[in-house]
């Protein structure tokens, strides 16, 4: 199983006021900030930072409305969430100058989803050779910058 150290994680797991409800829906309640680590707010969708990142600046593009898959949002949002999703690329490439890109949802557990009753769209940053032994051997990823560094990077890239 792919894991990530962090304070927070440990913080998350061994803290016994983990917040009930959809994750993403939660984080919309928050202020913005490094607590619910949204970058950006649209009419209909948002960015925020995956807080368990496969690389730095890992990002999502999440629509407010609690949604299980794209085909239930309406066509204003949906646009909206690729619109987010430009901007997302535009701003980490001009961040992290990264080789490549994954870009995509997960619907449904069976598809990898990790929070299958609320739709998200992943925007990943890759490098040749971001995987090194750590994660082929240990199932762990090893990110070069905190949560934070990264937070305060991309809302200054997106301002």
């Amino acid at each position: 199983m792919d894991q990530i150290w962090s304070p927070w994680r440990m913080k998350y797991i061994t803290n016994n006021e983990n917040p009930s409800g959809c994750v993403f829906c939660n984080a919309i309640q928050m202020e913005d900030g490094s607590q619910n680590l949204i970058v950006a707010r649209g009419k209909m969708a948002y960015v925020i930072m995956n807080r368990f990142p496969y690389t730095s600046g890992h990002a999502m593009v999440v629509p407010y409305e609690h949604q299980p898959s794209f085909e239930d949002l309406g066509a204003e949002t949906r646009a909206e969430i690729m619109e987010l999703i430009t901007q997302v690329v535009t701003v980490l490439r001009k961040i992290y100058n990264p080789e490549g890109f994954n870009v995509g949802a997960n619907l449904g557990e069976a598809a990898g989803a990790g929070i299958a009753s609320h739709v998200h769209f992943h925007i990943v940053p890759r490098w040749g050779g971001d995987t090194n032994f750590m994660s082929t051997l240990a199932g762990t990823r090893v990110l070069p910058e905190s949560l934070e560094d990264t937070y305060r990077r991309l809302t200054e890239g997106w301002g």
